[in-house]
């Protein structure tokens, strides 16, 4: 049986149509959250499809109108290929961004390509978003849907640029999407950027070629609107109704040169705050990688001074 198409230490796809993920850096059993000051809930969105989620509260929440707490919807990154919300780096990550944010947080896992191409993940996630505001979990008594933020790195950031759109499109009924949370986003295009052709390390290259081919709808090509922003561009009016933005980039990553451009799309088309904040020092999902670490604790500073 035959390796068809790899990319290293994350995922392997066999001749005979057989997946194998790995655990790259981390794990499937969460950490132990036991004197922390959150908790979080495993929760089923559609047993059907499946599409589950994990659900972060922080530890104390007061009582009346007042109390409520925003959401964010998160959504993680893997190139459309691989991830889970329930890898340990994520826990952490998101269990500390809930009580530093004071939100309550709902990380979606979504199916993955191969075997579920795109758009299966955008429909997962608006799935969920519905779920959210029709049914929702005893967890989300506390949440105010009326001030839901959208945020995802990496596929997730890409995801969270689609949901945008769809959501102006086919707007959920009690649920109001307020503001959005990119980083380090997953776009791509037919024609090389110019980082992408000197880039010193190729293979970087032929992992997000990889990607795509893999979650791409069948004989599709990087100008495909699910990965060129620029080919899913609505209308004006549409630009001009997307909620403010905040978009994170690293500046070790090779993903960067896209982010900067969709970032200067963003600020010529909406009528609202789009912000670009760049980590010079820090390499392609590091809040993921190292959720401890100090970069990590300014991202989530800087999350939740957006969300004020």
């Amino acid at each position: 049986m035959d390796i068809v198409a790899e990319v290293p230490g994350y995922i392997q796809i066999f001749s005979d149509g057989t997946v194998k993920r790995f655990d790259h850096r981390a794990g499937t059993s969460p950490p132990d959250t036991s004197n922390a000051a959150f908790e979080f809930h495993d929760v089923v969105v559609d047993e059907s499809k499946p599409i589950t989620a994990r659900i972060f509260v922080p530890g104390v929440v007061g009582e009346g109108r007042r109390s409520l707490l925003p959401i964010i919807a998160y959504f993680h990154g893997g190139g459309f290929c691989f991830g889970t919300t329930t890898w340990p780096s994520y826990t952490s990550f998101l269990g500390e961004l809930c009580v530093r944010c004071r939100c309550i947080v709902i990380s979606v896992d979504y199916r993955l390509a191969p075997e579920h191409r795109l758009p299966t993940a955008y429909e997962d996630c608006y799935a969920s978003l519905v779920w959210m505001a029709l049914n929702g979990a005893q967890w989300l008594e506390k949440a105010d849907m009326s001030r839901v933020f959208l945020s995802g790195e990496s596929a997730g950031g890409n995801i969270v640029h689609h949901l945008a759109l769809r959501v102006l499109r086919s707007p959920i009924e009690h649920l109001k999407v307020v503001g959005l949370v990119i980083i380090h986003p997953f776009f791509g295009g037919r024609v090389r950027l110019e980082e992408e052709n000197s880039c010193e390390d190729q293979g970087v290259v032929d992992a997000i070629d990889t990607l795509w081919r893999l979650s791409l709808p069948e004989g599709a090509d990087q100008d495909h609107p699910f990965s060129n922003f620029k080919n899913s561009m609505g209308s004006d009016d549409e630009w001009k109704e997307f909620p403010k933005t905040i978009i994170f980039l690293a500046g070790k990553e090779l993903l960067k040169a896209r982010g900067i451009a969709y970032g200067a799309l963003m600020k010529s088309k909406s009528a609202r705050e789009v912000t670009v904040e760049i980590a010079e020092e820090e390499e392609h999902a590091y809040h993921v990688l190292f959720p401890f670490s100090q970069a990590t604790k300014l991202l989530q500073s800087q999350i939740a001074e957006f969300m004020d």
